[in-house]
C-alpha cells in the first residue's frame, strides 16, 4: 500500500456492506465507545472499508483538547479494530464469539484528525483463526493519518 495516498481498494465495488444497525448487531461497542458507522467488505475474510464521521459533538473532544480538538490516537486505533471485529464477525458462525485486543505493533500517527471529517479504514486480515491478525491504515482525505497492525483473540461471550 502506498503511504502517501489512499488504497485503490476504497473505489472497489464491496460484496456487502454494513450499516450502523449490522455494524451493532456484530459487535457490543455502543455510545460513547462505538467509533465506526459503516462497513463495507471488499474481499470477504482478507478486506475492509470502514467509514467514521468524525463529528464535532464526540464526547472525547470536550476534553481532548477543547480549545484544539484532536481525536485521540489511541481511538484510532480503536476503530480500526472495531471495523476489522464487525467485518469478521458479522459473516455468521461468530454469533457467540467476541474478540479481545492481543497486541498493537507499529503504531504511526502521521496527521491529527479534527472535527468534521470523514476517518476512512483500509483493513487487511494478515491471519484468522482465535489468534487473528491484521493491518490497518486511516486515512482523511486520502492521505494517510494512522497505521498499526494489530492482533487478536476470538473467545466466547459471557454468559449472560
Amino acid at each position: 500500500m502506498n503511504a502517501e495516498t489512499a488504497p485503490e481498494v476504497f473505489s472497489a465495488k464491496p460484496i456487502r456492506s454494513l450499516d450502523i444497525m449490522g455494524v451493532k448487531k456484530a459487535i457490543p461497542h455502543r455510545y460513547p465507545f462505538l467509533l465506526i458507522d459503516r462497513i463495507e467488505v471488499i474481499q470477504e475474510d482478507k478486506y475492509c472499508v470502514g467509514v467514521k464521521m468524525v463529528t464535532a459533538n464526540e464526547q472525547f473532544f470536550a476534553g481532548h483538547f477543547p480549545a484544539q480538538p484532536v481525536m485521540p490516537g489511541v481511538l484510532i486505533i480503536e476503530s480500526m479494530a472495531q471495523t476489522a471485529c464487525a467485518m469478521l464477525l458479522s459473516k455468521g458462525g461468530f454469533e457467540n464469539k467476541i474478540a479481545f485486543f492481543m497486541g498493537i505493533d507499529e503504531a504511526k500517527f502521521r496527521a491529527p484528525v479534527l472535527p468534521g471529517v470523514v476517518l476512512k479504514h483500509h483493513i487487511e486480515i494478515l491471519r484468522l483463526g482465535r489468534a487473528g491478525k491484521f493491518r490497518g491504515e486511516s486515512y482523511v482525505d486520502e492521505k494517510m493519518v494512522a497505521e498499526a497492525t494489530m492482533t487478536f483473540a476470538l473467545v466466547d461471550k459471557a454468559a449472560t
